[in-house]
């Protein structure tokens, strides 16, 4: 590490604690030239996740807040409490880390989104798959709201 104050290279660790449930290490350092203290924090890099979008098999990073976003839009209005919310994002953030190293297609995200939200609110649900089907009539969304019972 790099000190603030003088530039130097030279440092020792005088503490160490691990933050984040486990998943970084804050340690306080102390410049050996200059006596200058100071805190540093040390993480997991994640792989950069790819996701492959179905119309034209572009590649492009994948963003939670995307994924949010888009689940956000399928509860408007709806009596379904932020914390839900967070921990279906959460809960699809998880699955596609554990099953997919570096791509997972839009598609799979999609069945992923849908399956949570069958079981959060039927309405989300239904207004999500208008969307990710691409329902074109009116009997599309009757057939969809039938296979729910």
């Amino acid at each position: 590490m790099r000190c603030p104050e003088c530039h130097c290279h030279d440092d020792k660790v005088i503490d160490s604690r691990v933050v984040k449930e486990g998943a970084g290490v804050r340690r306080r350092r102390e410049c050996l030239n200059c006596a200058h203290r100071f805190t540093t924090y040390e993480g997991i890099i994640q792989p950069e996740l790819k996701v492959i979008k179905r119309e034209t098999n572009a590649r492009e990073d994948f963003d939670r807040d995307k994924l949010r976003h888009g689940i956000e839009n399928a509860c408007y209005k709806r009596p379904v409490p932020i914390e839900d919310i967070d921990r279906v994002v959460d809960d699809i953030y998880t699955a596609i880390q554990q099953n997919h190293d570096k791509e997972i297609s839009s598609m799979e995200i999609g069945r992923l989104v849908m399956d949570n939200l069958r079981d959060l609110d039927q309405v989300a649900y239904v207004r999500f798959a208008s969307v990710y089907r691409k329902f074109t009539d009116i009997d599309e969304f009757i057939d969809e709201i039938r296979s729910l019972r």
